[in-house]
């Protein structure tokens, strides 16, 4: 059996939560392979509405088996919150739930040398969402990390030594912080952590491949996050890539199997960076509201914008993408006009291919204009149904991408979801 992947294209809120629920009942397997509790996947189903930031979004069907890959930074209090949620709607978490002892833990003091780094910066700051992503992947990469398996081996005094060493650097940085109360919260969710299942997990999950088990491999955030290939410094800190599951999981690159990449209808980011197609204007407002364009997170609002093909091109390269999944098509609904980003004219020439410099390129999008389809898609329950020109966007975007769009979205609920190409 392979591996099949699916990850996100833009800069991540692509709606990979919903599709993972989705299609998780093809598969006997589901693993997050990196990111931490900054990422959250929101999935909508029988009246009900869940944020997933740390565990896999195959939680919630029947009898999967659900993995936190070594890839991942996992926050014990986060983790315990998000998991004592689920467990009182009525989901058997640890029956299901499997965490790799190879995945890095986020310290109390990691959220506090977040803040006082993005304070540092100033006018400058990256924009983070100060859970403690970037400095646990810092002490992940600097040798000096925590993880796990640490929690059965000699963790007090490892844990101490951290603590100090944070503490310095705290002080150094003339930041003022209160460390008990978080602490305290961080530690009762070791001991709630250590009730589930810790596994070496690159033995556990070629194990299961061996065995014939279909795996589907869930990413966070999106490519033009990835911390290699995304608009540094405006990147998360870890690969979002499909090379990420590879590192992520510790499977082989010969077992990838197909690769699924999510798009919304148009573009959004969080916080701060370059977006070469973002409208800060009236259309760009409507965006937001019509498409709750609000961090299930942070609660942060999304910038927004049209779609951008040179920025997805390059993701579906980075990615070997093999099918397209295009989210949030009903947004779009009331627009007389749509509008595609087909290239970037960068200092008066025109090219297809994405920037090293974002930031400091004068880069002007240059557009097609497509006609709306002013029909409310989210009453829609088969591909026959969809207007013309809903099906003149789809085909006009499968030709510029050469990839097939198979799945398209047109509401929040897993219902709302219509496959297409069926055999």
């Amino acid at each position: 059996m392979k591996v099949d992947v699916l990850l996100g294209l833009q800069w991540g809120d692509e709606g990979k939560g919903k599709i993972v629920d989705v299609l998780t009942p093809g598969y006997d397997v589901v693993a997050r392979f990196q990111g931490g509790p900054n990422a959250g996947h929101t999935l909508e189903f029988n009246g009900e509405k869940y944020v997933l930031r740390s565990i896999p979004s195959g939680i919630f069907q029947g009898d999967k088996v659900n993995i936190i890959g070594n890839g991942v930074v996992l926050d014990p209090a986060l983790f315990k919150a998000e998991a004592e949620a689920l467990v009182k709607a009525g989901h058997d978490l640890p029956g299901k739930l499997y965490i790799s002892k190879k995945a890095h833990l986020i310290l109390p003091t990691h959220r506090f040398l977040d803040a006082a780094r993005e304070a540092a910066k100033g006018d400058a700051r990256v924009g983070t969402t100060g859970r403690g992503i970037g400095p646990a992947y810092t002490d992940k990469v600097g040798r000096d990390g925590l993880r796990v398996g640490d929690l059965l081996h000699g963790f007090e005094a490892k844990y101490a030594a951290a603590k100090a060493r944070h503490e310095r650097l705290l002080a150094s940085l003339g930041f003022s912080y209160d460390l008990r109360e978080v602490e305290r919260e961080w530690m009762e969710g070791v001991d709630y952590l250590k009730r589930f299942r810790l596994v070496d997990g690159e033995h556990f999950i070629n194990r299961l491949i061996d065995e014939g088990r279909g795996v589907l491999a869930e990413g966070a955030q999106g490519t033009m996050l990835d911390v290699d290939f995304g608009s540094y410094p405006f990147v998360t800190s870890s690969n979002t890539i499909c090379a990420g599951a590879c590192t992520g999981l510790g499977v082989a690159p010969g077992r990838i199997g197909q690769v699924f990449g999510i798009f919304k209808a148009y573009c959004t980011r969080v916080g701060s960076g370059p977006f070469p197609t973002e409208l800060k204007d009236a259309t760009g407002d409507a965006l937001c509201e019509i498409g709750h364009e609000f961090g299930s997170v942070t609660g942060r609002r999304r910038r927004c914008g049209w779609l951008d093909l040179v920025a997805l091109r390059y993701a579906i390269r980075l990615n070997g993408v093999t099918s397209l999944f295009m989210m949030k098509g009903d947004v779009l609904d009331t627009f007389d006009t749509i509008k595609v980003c087909v290239a970037y004219r960068v200092d008066g020439e025109e090219t297809t291919e994405f920037p090293f410099d974002l930031q400091e390129s004068n880069i002007e999008p240059v557009y097609v204009e497509l006609p709306g389809w002013k029909t409310p898609l989210t009453r829609v329950t088969s591909e026959d149904e969809f207007p013309e020109e809903l099906n003149n966007y789809l085909t006009f975007l499968e030709e510029e991408l050469s990839v097939p769009i198979r799945i398209v979205s047109v509401g929040a609920d897993r219902e709302q979801t219509i496959k297409r190409y069926l055999d």
